[in-house]
């Protein structure tokens, strides 16, 4: 059987032939394409289209392709619902769905930069989606650190840090970080990067975040000040709705348009149109 999608994949388009050729369709082949050919090519080759807008395979709600897969073909295997949370934080900006999600996007971003062959880069994919499987089946309960020494050191700088830190005074490191927010809301910002740049482990960022940001977590931040700008930004004519959504960070349009609508409860050009009706309507 064949199967066609976008060309150029990163998370969902090498995540969901990975599951296809090991769980649906051992034979199957796997068409890459430009965006705009997909639909022309799935019918002249008789194949189906995944992970565009429009089709059966692709994202609902909050949900990506992936995760459609695994209920279409009823595929219960929790190492496979283990990696369907990676999958979609990865896939979606969530990295706080999974603590494995961001290492999943750095590697699967990595390996689209470094391979222009997208056939050779799912053979690449295939390999590290047999590795993630593995873990999830067999090694979720082992860590680096079950060492005797190496958990002695861990709790040592874990005591140390729960010394060091004070509830009633906000660290230097809260004011550093929205800074950081303000400046790079257009980038990919993960907490691994953003660790770095302000020298803080980034277990300990991820563990303190919500207390000194309204009490939601990092991507549930990041996608509100994402959406806060996006509004603030449908006010000016001059860009269109495929540049707010570069300019707030969003990985592509219908990423943009999903996530959009779920905090306001309307598509942008549905919100824009009403936000532009009511400028006009006071004007004198």
């Amino acid at each position: 059987m064949k199967w066609i999608t976008r060309e150029r994949p990163k998370v969902d388009r090498i995540a969901c032939p990975w599951l296809i050729k090991r769980f649906i369709d051992p034979d199957a082949e796997i068409i890459y394409v430009p965006f705009d050919e997909v639909l022309e090519r799935a019918a002249v080759l008789d194949a189906i289209p995944f992970d565009i807008p429009g089709v059966e395979y692709t994202h609902y709600e909050d949900k990506c392709t992936f995760d459609y897969f695994l209920q279409k073909h009823q595929l219960k295997d929790p190492a496979l619902a283990a990696m369907a949370a990676i999958v979609r934080g990865a896939d979606t900006d969530r990295h706080d769905l999974a603590s494995q999600a961001a290492g999943l996007w750095a590697i699967s971003a990595g390996l689209n930069h470094n391979i222009d062959d997208d056939q050779q880069l799912l053979e690449a994919g295939m390999v590290l989606y047999d590795a993630l499987y593995s873990w999830a089946k067999f090694l979720q309960k082992e860590k680096h650190t079950q060492m005797p020494v190496e958990r002695l050191l861990i709790d040592v700088y874990n005591k140390f840090i729960r010394q060091q830190s004070s509830p009633k005074k906000t660290p230097q490191w809260v004011a550093e970080l929205k800074e950081i927010i303000q400046d790079q809301i257009d980038t990919n910002l993960t907490l691994n990067n953003i660790s770095k740049s302000l020298d803080i482990n980034p277990s300990y960022l991820s563990r303190e975040f919500s207390r000194h940001f309204d009490n939601q977590s990092f991507g549930d931040y990041i996608r509100k000040m994402r959406i806060d700008k996006a509004i603030e930004l449908m006010g000016d004519a001059r860009y269109s709705l495929t540049e707010i959504a570069y300019l707030t960070g969003f990985s592509d349009q219908s990423h943009f348009t999903r996530i959009f609508k779920k905090y306001t409860g309307e598509s942008p050009s549905g919100y824009r149109k009403k936000q532009t009706k009511g400028n006009e309507s006071t004007k004198p």
